[in-house]
């Protein structure tokens, strides 16, 4: 059987390799045409000569092909090419950035004159032309992220040709050089303070005009609202990754977001209905509430039904069991309605939930896997997710977005809380009611008036035509960083499939050419969606799947980890759980608002990760006695940093993730979703596997697959580190 595992393997990772390649090709030659239709036409001289540089890589590979050129050749004549790219479009931003300081240095001068004899007419017209300033800034910073896409686009595209990981020694080399050229285009260097001039100025004679003498830079100072200067925010935010606590919440939905820049904003609003909105919020908290009400609880019940207490384990696993396929056929069933898959995801959980509770009575442990079954089949998370894509406007996305993540921590915090609440013991009829059942007939009863709620409330919205559907799918393509396909000891020259491409390829700028509809359209498969998995998408997978694995061995063993050591009683696990829950937010904003700006996510994606290698290691029983202190100390680091880490490890997925990926049945938020329920299953089964050794032996060996895998995340991320640019 091992071998015959083995064969499939390699037979599976063959077809990947020839499939990608294809798929590969049709999606940059979809976006060479995005990218001439976004550029500004008097400016397409100094734009990165994306078509030169695309001819030139086939030309690579025939010449080595023939033995005309050798590797070293290729990569000084590329690496020369690529910074004289970067240099024509460096001078003309600094020659563009020399023209708008002069103007604002003229505006200046007007705006000191009326300072002297003020004029509401001539202010306006000042007001006015520091707009005008804006807007052209605008344009130059949009200028500036269509290069930077250029770029990665075409980096990517060498490495995947030539099977050499040469992105990883350019941004090694210009990045970090004192005098580098290519810090200009990704971080936009000075024009920060044109950002700044216009800013101030324009606030100044809003002030002035009102009589009031504040600056943007008093505390606290007036609102300012100015349109051009929120544009101009939030451009230069988008190019440099900045956050706030809004922005970093929301990028836990893993909601995709536009690539290419545009300075309109088109959003369809009357998909949008506040109310529906609110019930999906509503249906994501009732689930995460459901998902860990049970966990302070579930050894307990495990054990009162004559099973061993690390049972557990599978009671909690099963839900997500369940829940593996529940995503797959909700997200397909969300492409006709929103509605029916809500109202069909609260009868199965109420149904669940009742089966959960009667298990008690019956005595039977056959009856309270089949209600947690049932729990897992109701999940609509990727319901809740896709309507925030789907029917949210762009404006409101954000919060919307941020609202689901909230729901979701808040959910998590109040489910072991409620479950420490319900402290009681009483019959009535022959239906026990007490710390056991209480969860699944409180639950019962909520997803009952849920269902009420819904059946009033939800309003279904005008779904988008099939042709309407790939035309939005089209304008939608998260951006795809540097992948590092292969190593340096791989021969520069891949197979002949991936030399394979259209010499339609090569009118790519003058919107000649164009891929075929399927093969610019959404997977239409897992298996589909997998073969567009580049291996930077894969690392980002892998440390999804480790921090939920690893948080999931945390919070699933805690009841009987802590019962064994320190005899806690099911109040105070759920104050441990709870507790830990109420963390995510405040450490959200800590990072959204102030951490995430100081730091790459690169390196707090890497930090995050030896943050929570550390609590792994902390945690294990090595040391006799095993106290409280260490216990909780550890479990604190451990979900902490693997919080920080989901939030920036999702805002990277989505910048590596193919734009084929961004909507659909089979979309990203669908394979991060799968990949986060496969960890909970596999942690919950070695929960009760490990419990086969005996409950002194369960914390350690829980925790040795969560070091591995840990580790083997670490590695990965180090070597996929400067494709994270």
């Amino acid at each position: 059987m091992g071998v015959l595992a083995t064969i499939l393997c390699c037979l599976s990772l063959l077809t990947l390799k020839l499939c990608t390649s294809f798929f590969f090709q049709q999606e940059m030659v979809a976006f060479g045409k995005k990218l001439k239709e976004r550029q500004i036409q008097e400016w397409q001289g100094y734009y990165i000569n994306y078509k030169l540089m695309k001819k030139k890589v086939r030309q690579y590979a025939q010449q080595i092909e023939v033995g005309t050129q050798d590797r070293r050749h290729v990569l000084k004549d590329f690496s020369r090419m690529l910074d004289n790219q970067i240099e024509k479009i460096v001078l003309f931003l600094l020659e563009q950035q020399g023209l708008l300081a002069s103007r604002i240095a003229k505006l200046n001068e007007q705006q000191e004159a009326l300072q002297q004899q003020p004029d509401i007419s001539e202010i306006s017209q000042l007001r006015e032309a520091y707009r005008e300033v804006g807007r052209d800034l605008l344009k130059l910073l949009f200028f500036i992220e269509i290069n930077a896409i250029g770029l990665r686009k075409i980096l990517k595209k060498f490495d995947k040709r030539f099977g050499y990981r040469f992105t990883d020694y350019y941004v090694k080399t210009r990045a970090n050089h004192p005098y580098s050229q290519l810090q200009q285009v990704f971080k936009h260097v000075g024009l920060g303070a044109v950002v700044g001039a216009i800013s101030r100025n324009l606030h100044e004679l809003q002030e002035e005009h009102q009589g009031s003498y504040l600056s943007i830079y008093d505390q606290p100072a007036l609102p300012f609202q100015e349109p051009v200067v929120d544009s101009m925010k939030a451009a230069v935010d988008r190019l440099t990754h900045s956050t706030n606590f809004l922005n970093f919440l929301a990028q836990h939905a893993l909601i995709m977001q536009e690539e290419l820049p545009t300075s309109e904003g088109p959003v369809d609003d009357q998909r949008y209905h506040f109310m529906s909105l609110l019930l999906n919020l509503v249906n994501t908290f009732l689930y995460m509430v459901n998902t860990y009400i049970i966990v302070p609880t579930a050894d307990d019940y495990s054990m009162s039904l004559g099973a061993a207490a690390t049972v557990c384990g599978i009671v909690i696993g099963s839900m997500a069991v369940a829940q593996v396929f529940s995503s797959v056929y909700f997200s397909a069933w969300s492409n006709k309605s929103y509605f029916k898959p809500l109202v069909f995801s609260s009868i199965v959980l109420f149904i669940g939930n009742v089966m959960y509770a009667l298990a008690y009575d019956f005595n039977s442990i056959a009856i309270l896997l089949i209600g947690r079954l049932f729990c897992g089949l109701g999940s609509a998370r990727a319901v809740n997710r896709r309507y925030i894509s789907d029917c949210v406007p762009l404006k409101m996305r954000m919060q919307a977005s941020a609202g689901f993540v909230s729901a979701s921590a808040l959910g998590m915090a109040c489910g072991p809380a409620l479950a420490g609440l319900l402290q009681t013991n009483f019959k009535i009829y022959k239906l026990t009611f007490n710390q056991e059942t209480l969860p699944g007939w409180v639950m019962s009863l909520a997803w009952l008036l849920y269902l009420v709620w819904l059946w009033i409330s939800f309003r279904e919205p005008c779904l988008e035509t099939e042709e309407s559907s790939a035309a939005q799918e089209s304008t939608t393509e998260p951006v795809e960083n540097d992948a590092l396909e292969k190593g340096l000891k791989k021969p520069l020259l891949l197979n002949s499939e991936d030399k394979q491409e259209t010499e339609d390829g090569d009118g790519e700028f003058d919107g000649s050419d164009g891929a075929p509809e399927e093969s610019r359209g959404p997977a239409t498969s897992i298996g589909s969606a997998y073969k567009l998995l580049t291996p930077s998408v894969k690392v980002q997978l892998l440390i999804y799947f480790m921090l939920k694995y690893a948080m999931e061995v945390l919070l699933s063993e805690s009841s009987v980890v802590t019962t064994y050591y320190f005899g806690w009683s099911t109040s105070s696990v759920a104050i441990f759980l709870a507790c830990l829950g109420l963390t995510v937010l405040p450490v959200n904003i800590v990072v959204g608002s102030y951490i995430s700006n100081m730091f790459e996510d690169r390196q707090i994606l890497l930090t995050s990760e030896i943050m929570v290698c550390i609590g792994i290691l902390l945690s294990f029983h090595i040391i006799s006695p095993y106290t409280v202190p260490q216990y909780v100390c550890s479990g604190l680091i451990m979900f902490v940093s693997a919080e920080v880490l989901e939030g920036v490890n999702l805002s990277l997925l989505s910048r590596v993730m193919s734009s084929r990926l961004s909507r659909g049945t089979y979309n990203g938020g669908l394979l991060s979703t799968e990949a986060g329920t496969l960890a909970r299953v596999v942690a919950d089964g070695t929960i009760t596997l490990a419990g086969y050794l005996g409950e002194s032996k369960l914390l350690n060996v829980t925790l040795l697959p969560s070091l591995v895998i840990c580790v083997a995340s670490i590695v990965a991320t180090c070597f996929t580190y400067n494709s994270l640019y």
